[in-house]
């Protein structure tokens, strides 16, 4: 199954640098990097990054991820991926610039299963 991670283009191009993503600041303040499902994605974008210009959205295979991956309980009881570990960036299928609608919310036209 695909997941995925909402980032920064800046904290994205810096990944690239090194060839690991280690977290955004919330990730690295909670633990763990945050991921989203296909259901749950656009609510995320929608609760936590409303009017931020500049995102990537980024397609992981969660399979891909070994042990370090763990769905627990989060928003509503919902079941959250949640990577206990960094994220070597040759597992990311995909990383695509997120449109942004004049209004401040995100396109996700053709972007999501």
């Amino acid at each position: 199954m695909f997941i995925y991670k909402i980032v920064s283009q800046t904290l994205w191009a810096e990944a690239l640098k090194h060839g690991v993503f280690v977290g955004a600041p919330v990730d690295i303040a909670d633990g763990f990097i945050h991921f989203s499902t296909a259901a749950q994605v656009e609510e995320t974008v929608r609760k936590h990054f409303q009017g931020q210009a500049h995102l990537v959205l980024l397609t992981i295979e969660d399979q891909e991820l070994g042990d370090g991956l763990h769905y627990e309980p989060s928003r509503n009881g919902d079941l959250f991926p949640h990577l206990y570990d960094t994220l070597d960036v040759k597992l990311v299928r995909s990383a695509i610039n997120l449109p942004m609608n004049a209004d401040g919310t995100h396109d996700f036209t053709g972007l999501l299963p």
